[in-house]
């Protein structure tokens, strides 16, 4: 247990213990009925007395004190909420404990001094790797000479004193060691348990709210710690009298010491049982306080879970219990109030505090998830919440190629069916696959409401809870899920749960202090400097800043021990680009927090950071963390951007030549920069990379509007404003050929002659438009606030589909987030994880496809001059060989892995999380094609692929190509150009794809290919026009005709009217720039027929999709 068991969490050394003791009763091995390992190893003095050194009292740190004491090699203890580090500093303080870091210069000088002074020494370090020059020390390397040991350190041989004891600790949650380094120390698991927590915290509220209480619970414990040690001193001090004396009953000493330790020994056990007694009472008193303990740890681990989304969410435990010890002394209290109202009254207060200063440092994206995931957990506490429909809600289900029947009607799609199935076998749901066919007019009703979570369920589905419909409108309406979770949110914690907290700078500058720093989390399109520089001067102080990067961190440091002193306020930006500076940053922070009394009461620092791994954890637990993002929605973009300069400026905007031309112009220009930015809520479909306009672009946009309209007053010229703004200003930023042609097709809407005329609107709403121009900006704000709160998509260009889209986004992302924050193994299932991995990887093997006879397809279709395709073929059989020896060999050694025959790597355990949250495993994508679909969709997809290219090479070259088949699609467009060429006698880079539109299933073309198996996003092909159509209601993805692809030369192309739609091989859109220029996930441009210009298909996003996510 103490060499092994020290990383492991309670639960798996439980595990451990319970199998270890089965065997040892199987074989017959003498052993107690319950194993403990504080109980046989533990000494109950020294247990007590560790707990007056602030070592929680549950038995896992217990444990966990006994490995750090009793191993033989030096521990490195896990420990994110320092929780042993402050014990040991506590337990080794008499012995003058040290402390080092690897960042410290004089650390070396400070680690040979311990040795030879057998002082104490605590090693603070954050890395995965230890520093070589250590290792003599971590392998306890000392040679014995006589009566002196000593170490070779370097090149310095020091003496090594055997008082000598070293710790390691790390604030890292999960860090990954190599073995190199765990082969050397004692890895122990220092994380705090729900336990633990529970009794820190339930010791603070009795504190506080009864302090006579908690005092004499203290002394009582200390007084026992006292007792016992006094009782084992008079043990031993008996077993040395009879051990000393021959003839114990004649030696009168002997006798009188025995008498005497009697006499004491009664003493202490009387007081024993007076201080047990009293204890008990004391307990029972504070049983009361139990329920704010309780709800509060369960809290504090919802918020830790935060730091799996996004590295900046690091909280420390400290923060966390100030927090509770502010909220119980300004929570509503009344002597006469009853103890069960007071502890409600604590625990809403403290809820709702703790809610609104965690809300301040989370991104907008992740408020609702914070709230929901605080919900499920206060839920889980009371055992409102049944895992299996949770996991559910978050998965869908395992589905592995099984068979669900045909939908009961049209509108029902395979997925949604499948998850109905699924559904079904779920206790509280059973029979609602039956029930749903039966009341199939009632559910479709749901399915069209515009608000089906507010909707009433049909039938006995009614009388679920709002977590259970939840599960119900997954299924259905899973663009709805948003609102559903506000609901059930409102329903459990209160609406103020729903609607964070307006960020208020003034609120986060009360809160800190001189030696904590303030952290500007960044989004794209924000810069809180011009805000924080006013701040500065409205409090009268001194903002003195420092843009980081290569070379800038002597002048950082410069000025903050400078500002340390005269107390001004520092700011350093951008330390996302000076990650090789951030040890530094952390030693410089906890300088000041070590020095605090010597630091100015005025000074603060102030930090601004992208999303950042290499950000300092200290500094991020320690500090006031806070978001600042670009405004959300359309109305606020407009007003916000109204108001910058040089707009706001009226010497700017009342003085151009051609006052009615540029006040027009800059209202398009505004309004077209909100355009762009909201188009990003829209994923793919607004952006294939999602861009970080930012102000600055706007602002030069707005002088270069104006210095043009001044020097050519004859004529506005559009042109080179199109160009510059475009192009360059915001066109600057754009890298995808795709997203430059919708940019600039979008400013064509607001750069234009038209936008004078006064019937000219920017959407076909005519809500929007360039108003009348007029000398004061109040009056444009006017307009801006009649605007709706939340415009329909067409203002963007988009069909009203597009809010669908964008609605299942959202939901895509909290439920995977929310999924980030589980534990693979969390209680309650009714099979256990491994159980539920070895039921996937059998089920996957079971039916699996054998690899393709490569020998036996080359000999069938060898490589040859005239057939290209045959070349495409055999490679892409080679590809899907390797992609087929992978998944299998992987889900092989995974089953090996569960029953302990093979090593588990990292690589392994990756694949079996992915599994278990029924997504495909990385190891799997580097040898596969691209791929967004569920594991269960993505294997039946591969066996699709494999059936079509086994009946190839059964059958011979195919008519009709799936394209979604290929594993290299330009590899098979190229071929196809290839025969032509070859035929022809054309140079290949002389000839691209001509397009014509044919009816299914027709013959093999004598040139060209004809290709199927493509999906329209953002419209639908219209049979009877033969064109492209707009999208039907709820209807997001269609299927594309088959396409004739006619190999032409370049100059020999058929000119009718079309748009130009890229094809993409997944919805993302977005890939790495390849060589050729374009995304990796770009395959193409095919011309679709269409009745309108093209203009207007570029806007609504419209593609093809070689395969979909379902």
């Amino acid at each position: 247990m103490i060499a092994y068991a020290g990383a492991f969490t309670t639960v798996f050394r439980d595990e451990l213990a319970k199998d270890w003791w089965g065997k040892c009763v199987e074989y017959k091995i003498p052993c107690s009925e319950k194993f403990s390992l504080n109980g046989i190893m533990g000494d109950p003095v020294k247990l007590q007395m560790w707990k007056t050194q602030n070592l929680p009292s549950d038995s896992f740190s217990l444990d966990n004190a006994i490995i750090v004491t009793k191993s033989r090699r030096w521990p490195l203890c896990i420990d994110p909420q320092t929780q042993a580090n402050r014990w040991i500093k506590s337990m080794e303080r008499e012995n003058n404990v040290d402390v080092i870091k690897f960042n410290d210069p004089n650390y070396m000088r400070r680690l040979e001094n311990a040795l030879e002074f057998g002082v104490p020494l605590i090693l603070e370090h954050d890395q995965t790797e230890i520093e070589p020059a250590i290792n003599p020390v971590l392998l306890k390397q000392f040679i014995k000479k006589g009566s002196m040991c000593t170490i070779r350190l370097g090149d310095k041989t020091l003496n090594y004193s055997m008082n000598f004891r070293f710790y390691i600790t790390t604030k890292q949650r999960n860090p990954h060691y190599l073995p190199e380094l765990t082969t050397k120390v004692t890895l122990i698991n220092f994380m705090i348990t729900f336990e633990g927590l529970k009794d820190q915290l339930l010791a603070e509220v009795v504190a506080l709210e009864r302090r006579e209480l908690q005092q004499k619970k203290e002394d009582l414990v200390k007084e026992r710690a006292l007792m016992e040690a006094e009782q084992a001193k008079l043990e031993d001090r008996i077993l040395n009298e009879i051990s000393r004396s021959t003839n114990i009953l004649q030696d009168e000493s002997a006798v009188k010491v025995l008498q005497d330790s009697k006499a004491l020994s009664k003493t202490i056990t009387a007081k024993q049982e007076v201080a047990k007694k009293t204890e008990a009472e004391i307990d029972e008193a504070r049983e009361q306080y139990l329920p704010v303990a309780e709800k509060s740890s369960k809290i504090f681990f919802c918020i830790t879970d935060l730091a799996n989304i996004d590295p900046m969410y690091q909280y420390s435990l400290v923060f966390f219990v100030t927090q509770f010890q502010q909220s119980i002394d300004n929570s509503r209290k009344d002597e006469d109030t009853p103890i069960e109202q007071r502890t409600l009254d604590i625990n809403n207060f403290f809820t709702y505090s703790i809610y609104s200063n965690i809300c301040r440092s989370l991104f907008e994206k992740d408020k609702l998830l914070f709230s929901f995931l605080l919900t499920v957990r206060l839920e889980e506490l009371q055992n409102n919440i049944n895992p299996e429909e949770f996991r559910f809600l978050l998965t869908g289900g395992i589905a592995l190629d099984e068979k669900y029947g045909t939908p009961p009607a049209s509108w029902v799609t395979d997925k949604m069916w499948g998850e109905i199935c699924r559904l079904s076998k779920l206790g509280n749901f059973e029979g609602f696959n039956k029930d749903f066919t039966e009341r199939i007019g009632e559910f479709k009703m749901l399915y069209d409401s515009p608000r089906p979570h507010e909707e009433k369920l049909p039938g006995k589905w009614a009388e679920m809870d709002s977590m259970q419909k939840m599960l119900i409108l997954r299924t259905i309406r899973p663009d709805k899920l948003i609102p559903a979770a506000q609901a059930f949110i409102s329903e459990k914690l209160g609406k103020e749960f729903v609607e964070a907290p307006r960020f208020d700078l003034e609120a986060v500058y009360k809160d800190s202090t001189s030696v904590t720093p303030l952290i500007f989390v960044l989004s794209p399109g924000a810069d809180p400097f011009e805000n924080l520089k006013k701040f500065a001067t409205g409090l009268g102080k001194t903002l003195r800043f420092e843009s980081l990067g290569q070379g800038r961190g002597e002048k950082a440091k410069q000025l903050i021990n400078n500002a340390k002193d005269d107390g001004t306020w520092v700011l350093l930006q951008n330390c996302h680009l000076a990650t090789s500076w951030m040890p530094e940053l952390e030693k410089l922070c906890e300088d000041i927090l070590a020095n605090s009394r010597k630091i100015n009461r005025d000074f603060r620092l102030w930090l601004t950071s992208y999303p950042s791994d290499k950000f300092p954890v200290s500094v991020l637990q320690n500090g006031v963390k806070m978001t600042n993002e670009a405004p959300k929605g359309l109305k606020n973009n407009l007003r916000k951007s109204l108001n910058i300069n040089p707009i706001n400026d009226p010497e700017f905007f009342n003085t151009c030549k051609k006052d009615f031309e540029f006040k027009k112009l800059i209202f398009g220009l505004i309004f077209f920069n909100a355009v762009i930015q909201e188009r990003r809520k829209y994923g793919p479909l607004g952006w294939n990379i999602p861009y970080e306009f930012t102000e600055s672009d706007l602002r030069i946009s707005v002088r270069q509007l104006e210095m043009f309209i001044d020097q050519y007053p004859a004529k506005v010229p559009f042109e080179a404003l199109r160009y510059l703004t475009g192009e360059c200003n915001f066109g600057g930023r754009v890298t995808d050929d795709k997203d430059r042609r919708l940019i600039l097709t979008l400013l064509d809407d607001y750069y234009t002659e038209a936008i004078f005329d006064k019937d000219y609107k920017f959407s076909p709403s005519g809500i929007y438009y360039s108003p009348e121009p007029s000398s004061e900006l109040r009056d444009y704000e006017a307009y801006v606030d009649t605007f709706p709160l939340n415009p329909a998509p067409e203002v963007y260009g988009f069909h009203d589909n597009a809010d669908i889209t964008k609605d299942i986004g959202e939901t895509n992302l909290l439920l995977t987030s929310v999924m980030l924050t589980q534990s693979a193994a969390s209680g309650g299932m009714e099979k256990t994880f491994e159980e539920t991995m070895n039921e996937i990887a059998a089920s996957i093997l079971s039916d699996f496809p054998q690899p393709f006879d490569m020998q036996k397809a080359e000999e069938k279709y060898p490589v040859c001059y005239e057939e290209s395709m045959n070349t495409v073929l055999t490679q892409e059989l080679n590809r899907f060989n390797i992609l087929l020896d992978a998944i299998s060999t992987s889900l092989a050694d995974l089953q090996k892995a569960l029953k302990g025959e093979v090593l588990l790597s990292q690589e392994l355990e990756e694949c079996m999380n992915s599994l278990f949250d029924m997504k495909v495993p990385e190891m799997w994508m580097k040898r596969s094609y691209p791929s967004l679909k569920p594991l269960g969709s993505y294997i039946n997809d591969l066996k699709q692929r494999i059936v079509f290219f086994s009946t190839w090479v059964e059958e011979g070259i195919p008519s009709v190509f799936w394209i979604s088949k290929f594993h290299f699609t330009q590899g098979f467009l190229t071929g196809a150009k290839q025969n032509y060429a070859r035929k022809k006698l054309i140079p290949i880079d002389e000839l691209d794809f001509d397009f014509q539109v044919v009816d299914d299933n027709p013959p093999a073309p004598e040139d060209g290919v004809n290709i199927t198996g493509m999906f329209i996003e953002g419209a639908k092909w219209d049979y009877e026009g033969k064109v492209l159509g707009e999208s039907d209601p709820k209807i997001l993805h269609v299927k594309c005709p088959t396409l004739w692809l006619i190999p032409k030369k370049s100059d020999e192309m058929s000119v009718w009217p079309h748009y130009s739609c890229p094809i993409y091989r997944t919805s993302l859109r977005r890939g790495e720039l390849s060589t050729t220029g374009h995304s990796t996930n770009f395959v193409m441009f095919a011309k679709l027929p269409s009745a309108v210009p093209g203009s207007h298909w570029i806007k609504r996003g419209v593609a093809l999709l070689i395969q979909l996510d379902d």
